[in-house]
């Protein structure tokens, strides 16, 4: 394969002598273009951008007046030209490209200043097909690439927050920039770009229903960098999508120290968890630890839902997150900050509580402005050496599936209450995961093990455990009904479960001994339940 070379080195400062502005966003675009005129470097711009900085008095010239080409198509071509891309890509020190250039009466451009359509902001609001069709920006990201490409010789900024630093470079170094930041400048605009067309190409999959697109790309923009990743010796950041699901993403953070990369795992994982309660039924907490659940209950009172969730594993619940589904209250903040708390997130949180929790500095508190909904629809990624896996979200719930029956005996109201609570837990424990419940509150949760019966022990010994912690003569799973995330492949772990006390059980079954495990349901009495829909969380 042939490989172009211009082996040309690149100089170390560029002076600017002509720019091209034109923003979408123009945050701060008028006092840049002020600077710049005030420094006798020739404007050229566009449409709106033209508009305001001519607005503002300054003088600029319109882009059609140097292409000789009117805009036209309601400004989708107005920059897409041999005078425009010609002035971006120009190598300055080649001697061809000089006779070009002045063959053809083109003029060097030094600075682009563009950013691009807001694609992301239309699909995000939910704008029909030909409105974020026409959100789709082309001339800005070939300005862009172009301009980047080039950056041997021409500046691009592609963000206002960097409008600052380029001005500081013109200062110190008489009206010019340095190679290194234009390099870096280039590498910013084209991870700019890139995000841009994953964010277009994955909305085309999901409008065409297009499960597997043969490129798949997940962008994301900079939120903020962290001090280490899962352990000190890994580097991390936090990267938005766009994606406007409530959450720890979106939430503000009112008080505490800057989340950490496990505060930020664990706190979504909380929040997705306490999302499944509907706040319009009850309120609910979730206590997470190290992204599995520790206590989940509901109450009549958002206090009483935290006491409850509490006292399923307090000893786990230590350093833990806490999620609500409703707004943090005073007396509900009073009881949190009895206990050392790395993260409270909630909806929204009153003025009350706000005071309350700042008494403890260092716990960090998030108003997320909304619950996610657990039924929308949306892609989840992890990475893998040398790939992505990429699938849709989990948003089966309990309520939409027909439960079979295939006991004897059929689950009480209360039993079937308490399956469907356990089963929305289990969505959220660590594969293999088994739950207990009694009246909306856990009452043993097993997690992460190699052998489901293992995690049927291990659930019931802390409930054990909790039951000595609250005094209490028997282990709250005497009575309870228990879920497990997928099928249970043989009798040994219902046999578990029953032993723990559990009276009704609820699984996806598929298994090829289904009939074992019903056969020994059926008896000790146990009412058993089947839903065809597992909850794998690995």
């Amino acid at each position: 394969m042939a490989v172009i070379s211009k082996k040309i080195p690149a100089p170390d400062k560029v002076e600017i002598k002509t720019a091209l502005l034109s923003v979408f966003d123009k945050t701060g675009i008028v006092e840049l273009a002020r600077t710049l005129s005030a420094r006798g470097v020739r404007l050229l711009s566009t449409g709106g951008t033209y508009k305001a900085i001519a607005a503002a008095g300054l003088a600029v010239t319109d882009v059609s007046e140097i292409t000789g080409f009117p805009e036209i198509m309601d400004g989708r071509v107005k920059t897409l030209h041999p005078t425009v891309h010609g002035g971006l890509l120009a190598i300055r020190d080649d001697g061809e490209h000089q006779e070009a250039m002045k063959k053809h009466g083109i003029e060097a451009i030094d600075l682009a200043v563009i950013n691009l359509y807001p694609f992301e902001e239309v699909r995000a609001a939910g704008g029909d097909y030909p409105t974020t069709v026409e959100n789709i920006d082309i001339g800005g990201p070939a300005m862009i690439r172009a301009s980047a490409k080039n950056h041997a010789y021409v500046t691009i900024l592609t963000d206002p927050a960097d409008y600052a630093e380029f001005l500081e470079q013109l200062s110190a170094d008489a009206g010019k920039t340095v190679y290194t930041f234009r390099q870096r400048m280039a590498a910013k605009a084209y991870a700019r770009t890139a995000a841009y067309d994953a964010v277009i190409s994955n909305w085309f999959a999901e409008a065409l229903s297009i499960d597997t697109p043969r490129h798949r790309v997940i962008g994301g923009v900079l939120k903020e960098e962290m001090r280490y990743g899962e352990n000190p010796h890994q580097k991390a950041a936090f990267y938005l999508t766009g994606e406007k699901r409530p959450g720890v993403s979106t939430a503000a953070l009112l008080q505490g120290k800057q989340l950490s990369y496990n505060n930020i795992n664990d706190t979504d994982a909380a929040y997705e968890l306490v999302a499944e309660f509907l706040p319009e039924k009850a309120p609910a907490c979730a206590i997470i630890k190290h992204a599995n659940p520790c206590g989940v209950a509901t109450g009549s009172s958002l206090v009483e839902a935290y006491r409850r969730a509490l006292a399923c594993d307090s000893v786990s619940a230590f350093g833990g997150i806490i999620a609500l589904n409703r707004t943090l209250d005073a007396e509900t903040a009073e009881e949190i900050v009895k206990l050392f708390t790395e993260v409270i997130i909630a909806p929204d949180v009153t003025e009350e509580a706000k005071a309350i929790v700042a008494r403890k500095p260092n716990l960090r508190l998030l108003s997320a402005g909304g619950l996610p909904d657990p039924r929308i629809a949306g892609l989840t990624a992890k990475t893998v050496s040398g790939g992505l896996l990429v699938q849709s979200r989990d948003n089966g719930m309990v309520e939409d599936l027909e439960l079979k029956v295939v006991t004897k005996r059929p689950p009480t109201a209360q039993e079937l209450d308490d399956m469907k609570f356990a089963f929305k837990v289990g969505k959220h424990v660590k594969s293999n995961a088994v739950v207990y419940a009694k009246d909306g509150q856990t009452a043993g949760i097993g997690a992460g093990q190699m052998s489901r019966v293992d995690s049927a022990r291990i659930a019931a010994l802390k409930a054990e455990e909790a039951a000595k912690a609250l005094g209490l003569m028997v282990p709250m799973t005497r009575g309870s009904a228990v879920a497990s995330e997928a099928f249970l492949p043989f009798a040994d772990g219902l046999l578990s479960m029953i032993a723990a006390g559990a009276t009704a059980v609820i699984q996806p079954g598929g298994s090829m001994r289904d009939q074992e495990v019903i056969d020994a349901a059926n008896e000790h009495g146990v009412a058993m339940v089947f839903t065809g829909m597992r909850h794998f969380r690995h």
